[in-house]
Order: structure tokens, then sequence, then C-alpha cells
């Protein structure tokens, strides 16, 4: 365990069950969920792919204007060490969803209340950034991943162990390419959001986002750092700790970059199964919530998260707000990026070619998706765990992504046809 770290847990509250109460559903803006819902095409798709141990469980729910329209669960959401399935109230680590779900709808409400500007430059917020290099670089960039900030570092390493200089690492660290000419996804540039609406709102990012988003949408298994009680219903992640993020600091470059009095890191790394707690190395250094990862969520209340950014759905933005979502912030450049979102525009992006081109979506590297068609109302989400219960390197899924959004899309063309 990192040493010197505590962490409250946040109990996730009553179960959320498939056969809970039409009023219950309705509070999660969803209808219809209680019967089974599976998509054979889908279905066979999943199931093939956890035979050939791509990933041990999947779960999936594809809705339409409010209602879910497919939705199961397969495989094993746990292997090792105890064998539990996995079932439509299985919670996922999300991962880097947590970005736009959490980070990027703070930012929106914080933008709506004038506390912040996409145009500001961060440095107006964080005194950390006040540098020569990154004096203009602002908040759209780092919403949009044009910062020039690195993709990723070790913060763990990098600050010898201390939050404190969390911000002080990342603005030291040479920018490696100009603002806004280029897109490159970091995790350091949402890392940075989410510390610097924690410095706007003078509290913790998990504080900020149950008070201002889970509570107002009566989210019962949504949050950062669950409690130990509800570990078996979560899926687990990597099985030998954190044996994938050790080997990416094994590099020469990282080794340089990453000398500190502590010796050689092998203290910042765990070697027990990531069951439970957030898979991602610097979140769980940042204590578990931080503005690129560490939100766990089930596949419904991910959805319902997801309606928040479609404007005759959302209950938390101003409908005008959403139309954010869908514009392509970085036109000419070589990704489409809209506020917290990559847009379907965007060359083999994982939504295919049945998403519309201003569809957004976003992956969390634990196999977590989340894909939206804000015109048709349509949600797409799948979750796995793709890091358990395998040695490394771990599947690339973003095949298995594009067909679940194709099968999707078919099947509620069929539905509609009938």
């Amino acid at each position: 365990m990192l040493s010197g770290l505590t962490r409250k847990r946040r109990a996730p509250g009553k179960s959320f069950s498939i056969s809970t109460s039409l009023r219950g559903e309705q509070l999660l803006g969803l209808t219809n969920p209680r019967v089974n819902q599976s998509e054979p095409s889908i279905n066979a798709l999943l199931a093939a792919r956890i035979e050939t141990g791509d990933f041990p469980s999947a779960v999936y729910l594809v809705a339409e204007r409010g209602r879910v329209r497919f939705c199961d669960a397969l495989g094993a959401a746990v292997r090792v060490p105890a064998r539990h399935p996995a079932t439509l109230d299985t919670i996922y680590d999300l991962a880097s969803l947590t970005k736009p779900l959490v980070t990027g709808l703070l930012c929106a409400q914080f933008i709506e209340r004038g506390t912040l500007a996409l145009e500001q430059p961060v440095a107006h917020y964080l005194s950390e950034f006040d540098h020569a290099d990154k004096a203009g670089l602002t908040v759209r960039q780092l919403l949009t991943h044009t910062s020039g900030l690195p993709a990723w570092r070790p913060l763990y390493l990098l600050t010898n162990n201390r939050r404190e200089r969390t911000l002080e690492v990342i603005a030291a660290l040479p920018l490696e390419y100009a603002p806004g000419t280029r897109v490159v996804y970091s995790d350091l540039g949402f890392i940075t959001l989410g510390l610097l609406v924690e410095r706007i709102a003078g509290a913790r990012l998990a504080t900020l986002a149950q008070q201002e988003i889970f509570a107002p949408l009566k989210l019962q298994r949504t949050f950062f750092n669950p409690a130990q009680a509800a570990q078996t219903g979560i899926a687990a992640c990597e099985s030998a700790g954190n044996a994938y993020e050790r080997e990416m600091c094994s590099n020469e470059a990282t080794r340089q970059e990453t000398t500190n009095d502590e010796g050689s890191g092998e203290q910042f790394f765990r070697a027990y199964p990531i069951w439970g707690e957030v898979h991602d190395g610097n979140a769980y250094f940042l204590g578990g919530a931080a503005g690129h990862a560490g939100l766990f969520s089930t596949a419904r209340e991910t959805c319902a998260l997801a309606a928040q950014f479609i404007a005759p759905r959302t209950r938390l933005l101003k409908p005008d707000t959403c139309a954010l979502f869908r514009t392509n912030m970085t036109a000419g450049l070589n990704e489409a990026r809209s506020f917290a979102w990559q847009l379907a525009a965007t060359p083999d992006s994982t939504a295919s070619a049945a998403l519309p081109p201003d569809s957004f979506g976003h992956l969390g590297f634990t196999g977590t998706s989340c894909w939206i068609d804000a015109s048709r109302e349509r949600i797409f989400i799948l979750l796995t765990n793709r890091t358990h219960a395998r040695a490394l390197p771990f599947v690339n899924i973003n095949s298995t992504r594009r067909q679940f959004h194709a099968r999707a899309v078919a099947a509620l063309e069929r539905a509609h046809d009938r």
C-alpha cells in the first residue's frame, strides 16, 4: 500500500436490483428494464470474445429515448481469488469514463454558473501553471486534449508520493507540442482539471461529484472508493497488482525521469489482485478519486449519467449546454474532439460507421465504453474487465466495441421495422 495514504470509503447504499420498482427506474430516467431484454446478436459476439479470453465478463445496455431496449450480463465478473458471475447490478471500475461523466460534467456545470470559462488560461485558476510556456494554455485545451501536456507520467514516482506536489510537478513538465496544434490524449490534462475544480469549489472531487451529480440523480451504485462490503458485487481488475504500470515504468526514459529519494519505486506498486479499489496508479495515489479515473458504477447508472449530455434528457445541465458535446472543437486536427468527449468523426473511432459523425463517446482502460447518439437519444454502454485474470499484454477490444455498436444499431432498426 502507498505510505501515508488513507481513504474514506463510501458505502454504496442499497442494492439496485433488476427487479427494482418502476419509480426507481424513473428516477434514473429509464423505463422498462425489468424484463430480460438481451439481443441475441450482441450476446453471441460477447460470448465468443469471453470464450477466446479477451475478457472474463461483459455487461451491456442500449437505451433509446429514455427506454432500455437491450441489456444483459455475461461471464464471470471475478475469476480469482473467487468466482462471481456478472449481473446487471455488477459494479465496474469505469476508468477514464470518469473524464466526461464526472470531470466534464462538473466543468459544464461550473461554466453555466460563471465560475469557470472555456477560454480562460489555466493559470488564472491554478497559479502553479504561471510559466512562460503555459501562459496561454486554456481550459478548452485541457478539455479537448490539445494542451501540449504529456499523455501520462507516474505521478506517484515524480512527487515522491506527496499528493500536494501534483500540480507543481505537472506544471513543471515541458510541453510536448504547442497548445492547440495537436490532439494527444492526456491523463495529466484531466488530472489537472480535477484539481482545478477542487480549487474553485474548495472541496474534494468525490464530495463534489456526490453533491452535484450522484445525489441529484439519486444514484445508489455510483461512487469513488467503494466500501469493502461492496467488493463481491464489483468486477475485478488486474490479478497481478500493477504489473502493467510497473512495466510502463521500467523503460529507460521513465526511470531517468522518476529518479527519487525513495529508491526504485517498487513500494508504489500493488502486488495483490486489484478488486474493489481503483486500478489506475495515479488515481490510487491521489486518494482514489481523480479527474481522469476512479469512478465505479453499473451499466444502468452509467446510462443515467450519459443521459445528462442529451438535451431532452438532462436534469443537470441547460439544454443549450449539451450542444457543446456534439461540437467539433478540434476541426482540422488529427482527431475530432468535443467538450470532454471524442466524436465519431474521428478516423478509426470505436463508434463504428453505424453511429453518425456527431455522436460522442469515451473508452476506459479497464475495458469500458460509453457512446451517445444525441440526435436519436441513443446510449450504448459496454462494460468489460479485460485486465482481469489474464497475463500481459491485455487484448485490444476496439474491434469488439465497433461490432457491438453496429449490432446494437441494426437491432434497434429491426425493432422499429416490426
